[in-house]
């Protein structure tokens, strides 16, 4: 122990029978007004201020200039008295506040270090505030904008894994993560009301709504609303589609076009059969994993085949997605209806598919003109219905009606057989929307002098044209056959 001055703070004792006692006190007074209650105007500024306060001290940064700071170590304490400098003795320890940084340091080992990177232990704290003031609602409040949580590692004492355990008292209490926008409230994770995992979802803070809730017993997990995302892109005519990153698997719906109906048969006496009416294309449907395609699928849509005039319906063209030039799926299309003469009026043949889809109907004299087939293929279009024929009475029939498209779906009406007049077009799905399937064109009906009657267009999607009617002079066109079409859904 020193006799001149105290151990710790390096303060000077008074000796018996000092001379001016007051001199020695006053340098005492003087180290603890710099070291009690210590506050530093900055620890950054270089320059030696020209007239600084007395009693205003700095902790010298490296490179401070100076006639007096130049001569000092960086880290120094220094007080500003009477026009000089005083280097203060700063022991470990000593705390300060630093003004115009607004932080406090802390002495350590002959440095100055922020005082929370001292803070070894900081328990039961009742309110912490991060940039911002913690209060009774919110006793812990971050203002900030990133944070971060890492696990302590194996090579620094710990596991390497971290775990955030959160706790509710019981059963019926919350315990959720609430996520906000402008304070307001727009989904909710957790534990809400009971011990399964839900999320639910706000557009406004006020009105929510359950997206899913895991059931804590079992893991099954159940969508108030539904799951799932699906998008569907309608190919009417040829292109290419590319496959959504987002997707798990593609589904396809694929028609092909229509057979054309066949034109009817002419002459003066004998007889005379309408044309064939028209087959409807084909549908084949299909269903491919997303990570399976390679990208990109490339799509054909089948045209609709021509009506006969004075010959046979054409075909309908097949309707194809492929991808990297190999066919992945195919829908046929319709067979045109067969050229009316004087044994017949074929049927065009149902387009290829799974099943086949719905043939045309076919001629006759003895009767009106078959109607296109709608049930063998009750999901599909229509057949185009036959034209009517004419026997060698010269009595006239009537075109056989076209087939329903959709019959058991959205069903969309096939066009009337026309008597004494040109059949009507088939219609289109009265929801295009929701499905595709057209009716099938009806047949025309038979002419007892000059031409038959045309036969009408399938409709919208797939139908089978009709059949023109049997005349004297020339046989009625056969109508045209509907194009086919493409539904690719992206199903994610």
């Amino acid at each position: 122990m020193s006799d001149d001055h105290s151990a710790r703070l390096a303060l000077p004792y008074l000796a018996a029978g000092q001379m001016q006692k007051h001199v020695t006190l006053n340098e005492a007074l003087t180290r603890l007004d710099a070291l009690v209650q210590t506050v530093v105007v900055s620890r950054t500024t270089t320059a030696q201020p020209g007239a600084p306060a007395d009693g205003g001290l700095w902790i010298l940064p490296a490179g401070a200039t100076g006639a007096d700071w130049s001569t000092r170590p960086a880290g120094a304490l220094l007080r500003a008295e009477g026009g000089g400098w005083t280097v203060v003795q700063a022991g470990d320890g000593l705390i300060a506040l630093v003004e115009d940084a607004d932080e406090v340091v802390v002495r350590h080992s002959g440095d100055w270090a922020p005082l929370g990177a001292r803070l070894g232990v900081a328990q039961a704290l009742t309110r912490l505030g991060i940039g911002t003031t913690a209060d009774a609602g919110n006793p812990f409040a971050a203002r900030l904008n990133t944070a971060l949580w890492t696990a302590l590692e194996a090579w620094a004492g710990g596991t390497g894994d971290l775990r955030l355990t959160l706790n509710k008292e019981a059963s019926g209490d919350v315990l959720s993560l609430l996520f906000q926008s402008g304070w307001g409230g727009r989904a909710e994770l957790g534990l809400v009301g009971d011990d399964d995992l839900r999320l639910k979802v706000s557009a406004d803070g006020s009105s929510w709504h359950d997206a899913f809730a895991v059931d804590r017993a079992t893991g099954q997990t159940t969508f108030a609303l539904g799951a799932g995302r699906r998008a569907v892109t309608v190919f009417t005519a040829n292109g290419s589609c590319t496959v959504p990153a987002w997707a798990r698997s593609v589904e396809a719906v694929m028609v092909g076009g229509g057979g054309g109906g066949g034109a009817g048969g002419f002459g003066a006496s004998g007889s005379r059969f309408g044309g064939g009416g028209g087959g409807a294309g084909g549908i084949s449907r299909g269903e491919w994993p997303a990570e399976l395609l390679g990208g990109t699928l490339d799509v054909v849509v089948g045209t609709g085949g021509a009506g006969g005039g004075a010959a046979a319906g054409s075909d309908g063209a097949d309707t194809t997605v492929s991808m990297g030039g190999t066919t992945l799926l195919a829908a046929g299309g319709g067979g045109g209806g067969g050229l009316g003469d004087s044994t017949g009026g074929a049927p065009g043949s149902a387009g290829e598919g799974a099943p086949r889809s719905n043939a045309g109907g076919a001629s006759s004299i003895m009767a009106a003109g078959e109607a296109g087939r709608s049930l063998d293929r009750p999901d599909g279009p229509g057949g185009g219905g036959a034209g009517g024929g004419l026997d060698a009475a010269g009595v006239a029939r009537a075109g056989g009606a076209g087939g329903d498209g959709g019959s058991l779906a959205v069903r969309a009406l096939g066009g009337a057989g026309g008597t004494g007049t040109p059949g009507s077009p088939g219609t289109a799905a009265p929801q295009p929307t929701l499905y595709w399937a057209g009716g099938g064109g009806g047949g025309g009906g038979a002419a007892t002098s000059g031409s038959g009657h045309a036969g009408a267009s399938g409709g919208s999607v797939g139908g089978g044209g009709g059949g023109g009617g049997a005349g004297i002079l020339a046989g009625g066109v056969g109508g045209a056959g509907a194009p086919g079409v493409v539904w690719l859904t992206a199903v994610g």
